[in-house]
């Protein structure tokens, strides 16, 4: 990826019917500095509830958009960023909910993140399967606080934070972006 390409961060949330009920996009540049955020609330999915629905409207500057409006705005802003490559913590997840996306390059940070050969991060006396992924506690959660040492931290569940703190989980890894091509799914 050349120092001018820029990339997107994404992350959902679901209602209490496992369908879409906000997405939040961040772009970042090659050195994953946050360039630009879009939150999309989607209605009337978000009035369902769900087990995050107390943190939809943390953030003020939002997006309400029909589901069938979605792909349009999605792409349109993408293509305006000059977007090719998607990044998202877990992202089968996410990708299965925005098959609209599917055209574009996914990566998943946490088959990075997880791994002791990428993150230096991970102590000796975690548990790790043969191939170095950690058995357990590598959500963007306990991967973030073992990264930043900030044990106080808590995922907020929204969709927009959360995708700042993947790109954050993603600039303490400290790799270059070329590393991910191992993570594309």
């Amino acid at each position: 990826m050349e120092k001018s390409e820029r990339f997107a961060v994404i992350d959902t949330e679901t209602n209490w019917d496992n369908a879409l009920m906000s997405i939040g996009v961040v772009i970042s540049d090659a050195e994953m500095r946050p360039l630009d955020a879009k939150y999309f609330i989607i209605t009337p999915e978000f009035e369902r509830g769900g087990i995050y629905e107390g943190s939809l409207f943390i953030v003020e500057k939002y997006e309400m958009l029909m589901r069938h409006e979605l792909e349009e705005a999605l792409l349109k802003y993408l293509k305006a960023n000059g977007i090719k490559r998607i990044f998202a913590y877990n992202a089968r997840f996410d990708f299965g909910l925005l098959p609209e996306l599917s055209a574009y390059v996914w990566h998943d940070i946490m088959a990075v993140a997880a791994y002791r050969q990428f993150n230096k991060s991970i102590p000796d006396c975690a548990e790790c399967y043969k191939t170095g992924r950690l058995k357990r506690g590598f959500g963007v959660e306990p991967i973030l606080r073992m990264l930043s040492g900030e044990t106080n931290y808590f995922e907020t569940h929204n969709a927009v934070v959360d995708a700042l703190d993947e790109l954050t989980v993603m600039r303490l890894l400290a790799h270059p972006i070329s590393v991910y091509d191992c993570a594309i799914i």
